[in-house]
């Protein structure tokens, strides 16, 4: 049978590279080949194009059968003393087979891109905040004050979805809806209204980003300052920004937490969070932090329900326990406290980091490695080989994922659930 013959075409596809799970992504499967035909964008396309190239795993880069690199896998865990499992661009499935395996093994569970998700959990953990929903925003807001994020560059469609779209439950009308960047000016054209109406801009260094936060919330505290400007943009200008969000119906602060990467970014979130607060004693307005590229969000979620804790959890006591700070996998590492690194990356591709002691990776194949791991094992991906779940960016939705070919490749699950039966009972 040719390849003509064999393409399927797969409507309403949903994406599980993107944050916000885009849902509406027309693809086309051809053997292994896929192409993404409509709705894609600079974060799908990559995801779903990305070519099959390993199939076998290796040890020591030799390659071998799937039941030698699970033993081999099994027998590093066996002799560590100190294992560290990072990586996690992982679907539920994985992510739960995943904590099985290290809660056996009394080994530490980190995400590679954990930084700037504790940036938000340890304000949510300290002080709380009232946060809204991708549906929410869609269907109510009126003004959107974007901080320090440029939102295209990681959730391309975010306004052609969320922002610009064509109705509302409730009849709002989207293209009256005001927007706001304060620091970084967007990247492209997405947040422009439908007329061609570009957002107000209060362009400020990343630096300053703290001060000015501090400054918004003083205003909605009406405390008085004794400066004309802070970062370069004027409080008058910040005043006004400050009566808008009063006077708004709905109005919305968003951020993502991993470009707000400077010094105590975590007190810039907490004043954006007590801003919203105080909004709420006069009018509707909610936080929306966005995030979870390539599962991140969906694996802390499912850490949460089995450990309580979101992520940087150690089991080596027998039970697990939370440091945001001892149990980060770069620290473990760099330290020499650690001595096994397990990557474990279904639908991210990003390579783990170049380390000294042993690592074991269970990564989709196509990524690219910078140094060949003592065990490799090419996995298939969440939504595109096999079936999965995942969640989106704010929590409330968990996204079916399609099963779009046959590649033969394994699920990192299945190979997870092998290498903790190999480890035995003692």
């Amino acid at each position: 049978m040719s390849d003509q013959r064999q393409s399927k075409v797969w409507e309403n596809v949903p994406s599980p590279f993107c944050g916000i799970a885009s849902d509406d992504l027309e693809i086309e499967v051809c053997g292994e080949q896929i192409r993404v035909l409509s709705h894609g964008d600079a974060v799908t396309v990559p995801g779903f194009e990305l070519p099959v190239t390993d199939r076998l795993p290796r040890v020591g880069g030799g390659e071998t059968t799937l039941e030698a690199a699970c033993t081999r896998a099994a027998e590093l865990l066996r002799a560590s003393r100190c294992p560290v499992f990072s990586g996690f661009g992982t679907d539920v499935n994985d992510t739960r087979a995943a904590l099985s395996l290290i809660g056996r093994c009394g080994g530490i569970f980190d995400q590679m891109r954990a930084e700037g998700a504790l940036r938000n959990l340890l304000v949510l953990a300290d002080s709380g905040w009232i946060s809204t929903t991708l549906g929410e925003v869609k269907n109510r807001v009126d003004l959107l004050v974007v901080f320090g994020t440029d939102i295209e560059a990681q959730f391309p469609r975010f306004f052609e979805r969320f922002v610009w779209n064509a109705e509302t439950l409730f009849g709002h009308d989207p293209g009256r809806r005001e927007i706001i960047f304060i620091g970084q000016a967007p990247s492209g054209q997405a947040s422009h209204a439908p007329d061609g109406h570009p957002p107000r801009v209060l362009a400020c260094d990343k630096a300053h980003l703290p001060d000015v936060a501090a400054v918004l919330c003083a205003l909605l505290h009406d405390v008085k300052l004794q400066v004309s400007s802070v970062g370069g943009i004027a409080v008058s200008d910040l005043k006004q920004v400050v009566d808008r969000l009063r006077d708004a119906r709905y109005s919305v602060l968003t951020w993502a937490a991993g470009q707000l990467d400077f010094p105590s970014a975590e007190l810039t979130i907490q004043n954006l969070c007590e801003a919203v607060v105080r909004l709420n004693r006069s009018t509707r307005s909610a936080v929306l932090p966005l995030g979870g590229q390539d599962g991140d969000r969906t694996a802390s979620q499912v850490c949460t329900w089995q450990t309580g804790y979101p992520t940087r959890v150690s089991f080596a006591r027998g039970f697990p326990e939370y440091d945001p700070f001892l149990f980060g996998a770069a620290r473990l590492l760099n330290s020499g406290e650690a001595d096994l690194l397990v990557w474990v990356s279904s639908l991210s591709a990003l390579p783990p980091p170049v380390t000294s002691v042993p690592t074991v990776v269970i990564a989709r194949s196509g990524a690219v490695l910078e140094r060949e791991p003592e065990v490799f094992i090419p996995v298939g991906v969440p939504g595109i080989d096999h079936l999965g779940h995942l969640y989106r960016c704010d929590n409330v939705v968990a996204m079916p994922l399609r099963k779009l070919r046959e590649s033969g490749l394994p699920s990192a699950h299945c190979v997870l659930q092998r290498i903790e039966s190999l480890l035995g009972s003692d």
